[in-house]
């Protein structure tokens, strides 16, 4: 008798993938007509632009090849805003990041409320704008209670005026925002966690911090690398806060002298008051590439396709 065999054809598995891919073309259509559209193009067109001395009120202009990228290097207001978009940077990485950490692990370990993840979300909810002006006013040496309350205790309240406290404190406004967000994805992290690795834990006799340090940040690397990546990169992005905050009422956003003038601050100004749109394709187009480079460099040192929970 000939024996049957449940394997299908190998024309009909190459037949179903093509199938499947088909029918998934259709489903990305959507998102990818607006990648091409809206940043595809865009970022191609911006390169090119940064070859050229193109000014944006008369839109014209020529190619120099290279010139922009020469001036740019020499350009210390440029290095000074990549410092200073540096410092904010770390000074916000590091503190959202324990800051959510320690609220997913006790969000996890407390109470899986809905209503208390509710809660932890509600300042990201609020746009960017909101918050700067709602923290102006809270700080404004004149108007603000929480300036008066620091007064009490004998500190100034020049949180938006000081060369030295200006990055801290905007810093500090966006981990206040973000750090209920980011705190969800690691929340969502934990739930891939075993419950049966804590119990082990607590029957050896170990505390909640070396449960967190031996357990909780090693299978969450994978979790960990996705959240830093995506932190960091917005972190870069930084604008409306320091556009709104630092400009206040009426005064200079990225003052004070240069403190808070980040690398998006100055690629407006070049671009939209001084119209120099070639010279802020090209600061554009170089922290794209150092956003790259951060980001490989991240996926790399954390393992990010990799969990040992597989180990």
């Amino acid at each position: 008798m000939t024996a049957i065999s449940n394997r299908p054809a190998v024309g009909g598995s190459k037949l179903n993938l093509y199938g499947g891919w088909k029918v998934a073309f259709w489903f990305l259509l959507p998102a990818l007509i607006g990648f091409v559209v809206f940043y595809l193009v865009p970022s191609i067109r911006g390169i090119y632009l940064s070859f050229t001395d193109t000014n944006l009120l008369s839109g014209r202009g020529e190619v120099i090849g290279t010139e922009n990228y020469s001036e740019l290097l020499q350009d210390d207001l440029f290095w000074n805003a990549i410092k200073v978009t540096a410092w904010y940077v770390l000074i916000n990485i590091v503190s959202q990041t324990i800051i959510a950490v320690l609220i997913a692990v006790m969000m996890d370990r407390l109470t899986k409320s809905a209503f208390i993840r509710g809660v932890v979300l509600l300042p990201w909810l609020i746009p960017n704008v909101v918050v700067a002006l709602l923290f102006v006013w809270l700080l404004d040496p004149n108007l603000g209670y929480v300036a008066d309350v620091f007064g009490w205790f004998g500190i100034d309240s020049d949180f938006f005026t000081s060369t030295t406290a200006v990055i801290p404190t905007i810093a500090g406004v966006n981990t206040w925002r973000h750090m209920g967000y980011t705190a969800l994805l690691i929340f969502a992290g934990l739930q891939t966690i075993p419950g049966s690795l804590y119990e082990a834990a607590a029957l050896d006799g170990a505390t909640e911090m070396q449960m967190l340090t031996r357990i909780t940040i090693p299978l969450l690397r994978p979790v960990l690398a996705l959240v830093l990546v995506v932190t960091v990169i917005g972190s870069f992005q930084v604008f409306d806060t320091v556009q709104v905050a630092t400009g206040g009422f009426g005064g200079r956003p990225g003052g004070p002298v240069n403190a808070s003038r980040v690398i998006y601050i100055y690629i407006y100004e070049k671009a939209f008051v001084q119209s120099q749109l070639g010279y802020a394709s090209a600061m554009s187009v170089m922290l794209l590439v150092v956003l790259m480079g951060i980001t490989y460099f991240q996926l790399k040192i954390l393992r990010a396709g990799e969990s040992d929970l597989s180990s």
